[in-house]
């Protein structure tokens, strides 16, 4: 292991994003392997923080809607998330939650093509997205949902399909979607696809435009940085714009919000998108959260990250064979995150994270590391592994105290 650690501190002495650990909070000693799930908090995030309370609020008070331009949050930010994946900057809007603004995208989708009675989605997607396009089919006339594993999906495509709700990068296993090839046979077939970015945005390049993508939602909290329970984003594709209009017709998608009309007139553009009024501090932690990345490009992310998985696979191969990976290993197939499956992942996870590592775990067997380029370092990954594979080797993981679950797993 002493040579697995000499070479990962030569990785990281050449890592052109080693500074940037710099702009976050992390607790001495620990290594964060969750940022997949609840990105750390921004260093930068605490004085904005502290100065929109104090000031924007508190001496501000409803002034601030207009002298601190809290009016413009929902576009400013989303115009800032739109540079990380490939948009033009009036196509994004930050607004409500993932799955609220699924729920918009999907029903304005599906009225578009209100012959086609078919929703698709994948097996084992994030069940939220799932449970939300359930929910859209049912109040929609006409409409099914089917759920198809995988492999049948490409196929799946037809006369019949409306609209799929597809997740780009998977949670559990980080595979995924060539999205202009799967982009492209939905085109073929008439249909369109909204994605979930929750686990791509700020983990891997994306280019929406570039690969024909018309709608797009995703998670402020993961790779963001934004706090936990941030607002999500939506982008919509410029020449959709003017034709769907979202069906939850709150008085901030209004063309007119403060004329107070008893008729709803859609904003033009993206704006029409939001819906009640912006939850201001959460905003702002999040514009504060997508700042992280100012200065960076999204390549040298994605370079890091590839040998963060690599040292990863390699160590745990090695020193804990007792684990199956479950990711892909081909680069271009996966996500930043790389997972195991093992039958005693939950108590295994809790073991790991009492030795100041953390992952998560994913139901039934699945434990999962989250790799992050911006903080992460590769001698992170080494210490991780090497604490991993202590647990394992001594059975500590049998501990009856690792097996206790809380409300969240």
């Amino acid at each position: 292991m002493t040579t697995d650690l000499t070479h990962a501190r030569d990785l990281d002495i050449k890592d052109p994003l080693a500074p940037m650990r710099a702009r976050f909070h992390l607790p001495e000693k620990l290594i964060y392997l969750d940022g997949n799930s609840l990105g750390p908090l921004p260093i930068a995030t605490v004085a904005r923080q502290k100065d929109m309370v104090a000031r924007q609020w508190g001496e501000g008070l409803i002034r601030s809607w207009n002298d601190a331009d809290w009016i413009d949050a929902p576009a400013r930010i989303g115009r800032k998330i739109a540079r990380l994946i490939g948009a033009k900057p009036h196509e994004v809007l930050v607004t409500d939650s993932v799955s609220v603004n699924i729920f918009k995208l999907v029903v304005a989708s599906a009225q578009l093509s209100p012959k086609r009675p078919q929703i698709l989605s994948e097996a084992g997607n994030f069940h939220t997205d799932l449970h939300i396009a359930s929910g859209a089919a049912e109040v929609m006339p006409n409409l099914r949902l089917d759920v198809l594993e995988r492999a049948d999906l490409l196929d799946a495509f037809g006369p019949e399909t409306n609209t799929a709700l597809l997740t780009h990068v998977h949670y559990k296993t980080a595979e995924r979607f060539d999205m202009a090839a799967v982009t492209a046979r939905a085109t073929d077939a008439g249909a369109r696809i909204v994605w979930d970015l929750s686990h791509s945005v700020g983990a891997v390049p994306l280019h929406l435009n570039q690969a024909g993508a018309e709608l797009a939602v995703g998670c402020g909290y993961k790779y963001l940085n934004g706090g936990p329970g941030a607002p999500a984003f939506l982008y919509v594709a410029e020449h959709l714009q003017e034709r769907l209009v979202s069906p939850l017709r709150g008085w901030f998608g209004h063309a007119r919000p403060f004329a107070f009309e008893d008729s709803y007139e859609p904003a033009p553009g993206i704006a029409r998108w939001q819906a009640g009024t912006p939850p201001m501090l959460s905003m702002d932690a999040l514009e504060s959260g997508v700042e992280s990345f100012d200065g960076i490009d999204m390549d040298s992310v994605w370079a890091k990250s590839v040998t963060l998985f690599d040292l990863f696979h390699r160590l745990v191969a090695k020193y804990c064979p007792a684990l199956t990976c479950v990711s892909p290993l081909e680069p271009a197939a996966r996500g930043s995150h790389i997972s195991f499956r093992f039958d005693h992942a939950f108590e295994l996870c809790q073991a790991l994270i009492d030795r100041g590592v953390i992952g998560d775990f994913r139901a039934p067997d699945i434990i999962r590391f989250g790799l992050t380029p911006l903080y992460l370092s590769h001698e992170d990954i080494v210490r991780a592994v090497v604490a991993m594979a202590k647990i394992l080797d001594s059975e500590l993981w049998h501990d009856p105290r690792f097996s206790q679950r809380g409300r969240v797993t």
